[in-house]
C-alpha cells in the first residue's frame, strides 16, 4: 500500500516525520510519499519557494526506508487540489490501495474539500488521531463514517479505495508556524526538526534576517 501526506512543509519538522512513520509501521505501508503543495488552496501560501521546500523534504528524510518525495504538484501550475494529485497517482498504480493520510483537523473539514467524493473513489482516508483532540459533529460526516469507517487497517488492502480509518499517532505538538516565528524573533529551532533541515533553514536565509542560530 501507499500513503499519500500533501502539505506546504515550510519547514518539514519532526511532527510530520514521526506521525508518518506512526502510520507507516501501524497501518503496514510500503511507502510514504512527502507531496509538497505548489498554491495552498486552504491555508496561506508558503513562504519559502517550492524548490526550497522540496530541498528540505529531501534531506529530512534521507535515509528513511519507505520514505519519499513526490514533485508533481510543484510541477503543476494553479491550485493544488488533492483530487487531481491522486487521480494523476491512480493512472500509474492501477489498483494499488492508496492512503490519503491527513490530520485530524483537516479531516473534520473533508466535505468542503474539492470534490471529496471523488477523492474517496480514488484514495482511502487514514485520519491521523492525536490523544485529547475532538471529537467529530458534523452529521454529514458522521454520516460518510457510518458508511466507510473501517476498524482494522488490514482492510485497507482489501480494495483500492473508500475507506476510513482512523490511527492514534505520536503527540508533537509542533507546528511550521511556531518554527517560523521563532526564527523571526531571532530564536532557536533546535529539536523541532531535523538538524539538515535547519542547516539548509540557516544557508538560504529563510523566515528570518540573516543571524546565526547560536
Amino acid at each position: 500500500m501507499l500513503g499519500i501526506l500533501g502539505g506546504t512543509f515550510d519547514p518539514i519538522h519532526f511532527g510530520h516525520l514521526r506521525t508518518a512513520l506512526d502510520v507507516m509501521q501501524a497501518v503496514g505501508l510500503d511507502e510514504v510519499r512527502f507531496i509538497p503543495l505548489h498554491q495552498p488552496v486552504h491555508r496561506a501560501q508558503p513562504k519559502a519557494s517550492g524548490e526550497l521546500r522540496l530541498r528540505m523534504l529531501q534531506l529530512a528524510i534521507d535515509g528513511q526506508p519507505g520514505f519519499s518525495v513526490d514533485d508533481r504538484e510543484l510541477k503543476r501550475h494553479g491550485a493544488s487540489y488533492m483530487v487531481d494529485t491522486l487521480a494523476s497517482l491512480r493512472e500509474e498504480l492501477g489498483g494499488r490501495p492508496i492512503c490519503l493520510i491527513l490530520g485530524g483537523d483537516a479531516f473534520s473539514h473533508f466535505l468542503g474539500w474539492h470534490r471529496p467524493r471523488q477523492i474517496l473513489r480514488l484514495a482511502h482516508l487514514v485520519v491521523m488521531q492525536r490523544p485529547g483532540h475532538g471529537e467529530i459533529h458534523d452529521p454529514a460526516l458522521l454520516q460518510l463514517l457510518e458508511s466507510q469507517q473501517i476498524q482494522v487497517p488490514t482492510e485497507l488492502m482489501r480494495a483500492a479505495a473508500g475507506q476510513i480509518y482512523f490511527q492514534p499517532v505520536t503527540q508533537l505538538e509542533i507546528s511550521s508556524t511556531q518554527i517560523r516565528a521563532l526564527i523571526a524573533a531571532g530564536k532557536s529551532p533546535h529539536y523541532l526538526l531535523p538538524e539538515s533541515v535547519m542547516k539548509q533553514i540557516e544557508a538560504a536565509g529563510l523566515y528570518r534576517p540573516i543571524t546565526s542560530f547560536t
